[in-house]
């Protein structure tokens, strides 16, 4: 698989230093999965933060700073050897990505012709806006925009937006200032995870019907 379109750095340094919001960082962390080279721009960002905190000038503990951490860790064995890794989940016969596996993955629902949704839930951040969407081969989708940050992973087949074509492992960055008509390959029908940070803007007569539907 060639992946052609990464995370921007910005997002990167922001998963990085652990600023990114949930729904966004789960993208992210999937993306990352498979792709050595955003695995290597983020390990780079992690250790300047390293670099940084060898840096910063040492504050003295507390007296129980010792045994608090020695008891945390002792809980967070106890709990991974009641709780082993999660089974690797599938939807439709495809392999999600394993930064999905504590995740609840929703029926598919249908949000118009040749489009389906499922909304995924995620434990610790069970307000995140994050689905999977299944859309037929061919198919043009609503012109829509932002109003916050949008990421998405290409997890099946492919789409294009006038300017780029994204494939399985391609990772697409949108925000308020982003417009666009995707288009489905060909090929067959695609399946992308996305998360959306504030709303999608739908343009025109068909995507303000679909919008009540839709609901993000």
């Amino acid at each position: 698989m060639t992946i052609n379109h990464h995370p921007s750095d910005q997002t990167l340094l922001r998963f990085a230093a652990g600023t990114l919001p949930a729904g966004p960082a789960l993208v992210v962390a999937a993306h990352l999965s498979g792709c050595p080279f955003c695995q290597g721009r983020v390990a780079a960002f992690e250790a300047v933060g390293g670099d940084i905190l060898t840096r910063t000038r040492p504050e003295a503990l507390s007296s129980d700073a010792l045994e608090r951490t020695l008891a945390r860790l002792d809980s967070s064995h106890r709990a991974a050897t009641i709780n082993p890794r999660p089974s690797p989940i599938s939807i439709d016969g495809l392999i999600l990505p394993s930064a999905l596996s504590d995740c609840k993955v929703g029926p598919w629902r249908t949000i118009g012709a040749g489009v389906k949704l499922s909304r995924l839930v995620v434990p610790h951040a069970p307000a995140a806006n994050v689905i999977l969407l299944k859309v037929k081969a061919n198919k043009r989708m609503p012109a829509h925009g932002h109003t916050d940050l949008e990421v998405t992973q290409v997890l099946k087949g492919s789409f294009s937006d006038g300017t780029n074509r994204y494939q399985p492992g391609d990772f697409v960055e949108g925000d308020d200032e982003t417009d666009h008509h995707p288009v489905i390959g060909s090929e067959g029908e695609c399946i992308s995870l996305a998360a959306i940070e504030g709303h999608v803007r739908f343009h025109g007569f068909l995507g303000r019907l679909l919008q009540p539907l839709v609901r993000i």
